[in-house]
């Protein structure tokens, strides 16, 4: 792969740029609690946008549980739009700010997701570019006929 120079416009989200690795836990009124072990990617190609992915599988049996992709881009000072989409058919877009080391996005256009520079209780594997801090993603669906501020998945 050819090495890209980060867009100069990226600079304020660049410390989410790295593999992101976690356990957690989720249930919803229907099933079984459950364990899972999840990956994010932050990437880049240049262009003023990072490039998300995600993908989670369960613990006990490795089997694939759920995985999205997206982007994330700056659209003003100190603002973001976090651009994703599901194999399900379910599209996101949700609109923040950066706040230092942290991304919170307010969710009106979707589910609440937060990701930010965290307490270390969430793993992760450092890239070759140097040490990452944990991060850590809360998300709240309104799913299943849930209450809206149902919390379905956290990090462990």
């Amino acid at each position: 792969m050819i090495a890209t120079e980060l867009n100069p416009a990226l600079t304020p989200v660049s410390f989410l740029l790295g593999t992101w690795r976690g356990e957690g836990e989720g249930q919803y009124p229907s099933i079984r609690p459950f364990r899972y072990r999840e990956e994010i990617r932050f990437t880049h190609n240049g262009k003023p946008f990072l490039i998300y992915s995600q993908r989670t599988e369960a613990i006990d049996t490795g089997q694939p549980m759920h995985g999205e992709a997206g982007y994330l881009r700056l659209v003003g000072e100190g603002r973001v739009e976090f651009v994703i989409a599901q194999p399900i058919g379910y599209a996101e877009i949700s609109l923040g700010r950066v706040d230092g080391r942290r991304v919170v996005l307010d969710g009106r256009g979707g589910p609440a997701l937060r990701v930010e520079d965290g307490d270390g209780r969430r793993g992760r594997h450092p890239p070759p570019h140097g040490e990452l801090p944990p991060l850590r993603l809360m998300r709240r669906d309104a799913f299943l006929h849930a209450p809206h501020d149902t919390r379905h998945h956290a990090p462990r």
